[in-house]
């Protein structure tokens, strides 16, 4: 799998992404700076990592999406290329497009850090496979912006199509309620674009990838995508 991750202003994630992906693959990524216009030749999959790219400036996600080499990573989602984005990178995403929706304030205007379980919605993307329906996952988050929002045409297209790749629960995979940590529509985590080679994903799962630091309910999402 040849990777590339991409590095803004403001990006603190990009190093647990790398170590997540050369665990996985055995091949360590490229990092590409956010003002280069093009990608290495046979790249495979495009990362943006977590962080507070520009100092999350008018919206979080908003200057990056507009940075010089947003271009080449969407000509890469057009040609069928895989493309994950991660908090940040999730917002990013929305903000040039390749997702729906936007992410908000959190709905108590806290930011939030802790442990999160997520309930995997889809098991059959390339981002997923190593993973069943319905089951529980613990995942790191650290977000004041993670409330996602969309209108509600949106919203019933990615329910009816599938395209809810994740959703916030409890630790017996109940969502709603108190299991909602920021607010988000429908409990959404993490989202798919139309031809589900584009994922963005609020919690961190690169950061659950080793017993020693809390469990490795992440590996299986970057084994899915070595294994893709």
């Amino acid at each position: 799998m040849r990777a590339v991750v991409i590095l803004f202003p403001g990006s603190n994630r990009d190093g647990d992404v790398a170590r997540a992906l050369r665990q996985a693959s055995g091949a360590a990524p490229t990092i590409l700076r956010h003002d280069e216009t093009a990608l290495p030749a046979g790249t495979d999959l495009v990362v943006l990592p977590g962080g507070f790219s520009y100092g999350d400036y008018l919206r979080c996600g908003a200057i990056a999406a507009r940075a010089p080499v947003m271009a080449a990573v969407r000509a890469h989602v057009a040609r069928g290329g895989l493309a994950l984005g991660i908090c940040n990178g999730f917002q990013i995403l929305c903000e040039a497009g390749l997702l729906p929706g936007l992410l908000m304030r959190n709905v108590d205007m806290r930011f939030v850090c802790r442990m999160q379980h997520v309930r995997v919605e889809n098991a059959a993307t390339a981002f997923s496979r190593q993973y069943a329906r319905g089951q529980a996952l613990e995942f790191a988050i650290a977000h004041g912006e993670g409330n996602y929002v969309a209108d509600a045409d949106a919203l019933a297209r990615l329910e009816g199509e599938g395209r809810v790749g994740f959703r916030y629960c409890d630790a017996a995979g109940v969502v709603g309620g108190a299991a909602n940590p920021n607010g988000s529509s429908r409990d959404i985590a993490g989202i798919y674009n139309e031809g589900f080679n584009v994922l963005g994903l609020m919690p961190h799962p690169e950061n659950l990838i080793d017993p020693l630091v809390g469990g490795i309910d992440g590996r299986a999402l970057f084994a899915s995508l070595a294994a893709a």
